[in-house]
């Protein structure tokens, strides 16, 4: 069974994009972060790639919301925003930052980096 990328951005069409690029990986997605919570509660996702600026609640207050349900989910941020809400990123529990934009080969090993790591 391919493992489940839980992909949280509010840019369907930037979703999309890295979506296909997960393409070895079974992927939900979600366009804000309440959405995300709600399915990483209904998916167990072996992994979450979270985007930081998104409306109804950002990837901090999700990446919060998550961990308090499951301390061992993996979170990595995902944004453009690394150097101005990437702190808050890592003090809310999640485990690295990817900068955006990325390549389909440097998301892949990241995505296999973090889904060997047990927590």
């Amino acid at each position: 069974m391919k493992p489940k990328i839980l992909l949280v951005d509010d840019d369907e069409l930037l979703r999309g994009i890295l979506a296909s690029m997960l393409s070895d990986y079974q992927v939900i997605e979600a366009d804000n972060g309440r959405t995300a919570v709600e399915l990483f509660k209904k998916h167990k996702p072996d992994l979450i790639l979270m985007d930081v600026m998104m409306p109804v609640m950002d990837g901090v207050e999700a990446t919060k919301h998550i961990l308090k349900e499951d301390p061992k989910a993996k979170i990595l941020a995902i944004t453009a925003f690394a150097p101005i809400r990437g702190n808050e990123m890592l003090e809310a529990g999640a485990m690295d930052i990817i900068t955006k934009p990325i390549t389909r080969k440097r998301l892949n090993e990241i995505v296999k980096e973090y889904l060997a790591i047990k927590r």
